[in-house]
């Protein structure tokens, strides 16, 4: 689980760099007029996001759980395309944003394509969440877990704020 864990957090520090650089400090995404829907989309990405690291830090998700855990993963992809509907829809992205997420859904797949594998063979074992630990990286994993919670939180508040709060 080592790479794939470490293509995780490859995508955690890409997604941090796109929020604080893209979404806060060059859009300024939360202050931004119309940008209520692709707020929502990225606190429930966020919080997906939480649960993906947070769990997979410490857990296997064995037996019929793995479903759950993929049902988690593809409810992911969903939000995401939408999200890139959305932002096509209602905002032009600089280039390097665009490039961003084009390096992002590379580094993705090929977490998915790690991750995968491990998921078919947690349908062997008896459902339970198992207990797993990977060293540092668990504890990486578990601070990535609560940053992305908190963003999540900040966009979710911010898109209920969003009609008061127009920067045009």
């Amino acid at each position: 689980m080592t790479p794939t864990l470490t293509l995780l957090m490859v995508q955690g520090c890409l997604g941090a760099f796109d929020t604080l650089w893209y979404h806060e400090w060059k859009q300024q995404l939360p202050m931004r007029a119309g940008g209520r829907r692709e707020l929502i989309l990225h606190a429930l990405r966020d919080f997906a996001y939480a649960v993906i690291f947070g769990s997979l830090a410490w857990f296997t998700w064995d037996g019929w759980l793995a479903a759950v855990f993929g049902g988690l993963l593809v409810f992911e992809i969903v939000v995401t395309l939408l999200d890139f509907v959305e932002e096509d829809r209602v905002r032009p992205l600089p280039p390097g944003e665009r490039v961003m997420h084009t390096i992002m859904a590379i580094v993705y797949g090929a977490f998915l394509a790690n991750l995968l594998p491990q998921v078919a063979n947690w349908f062997d074992a008896p459902t339970r969440l198992a207990p797993a630990a990977y060293g540092w990286l668990s504890y990486a994993m578990t601070l990535f877990a609560a940053g992305v919670f908190l963003s999540g939180c900040r966009d979710l508040w911010a898109a209920i704020q969003s009609p008061s709060r127009v920067k045009t």
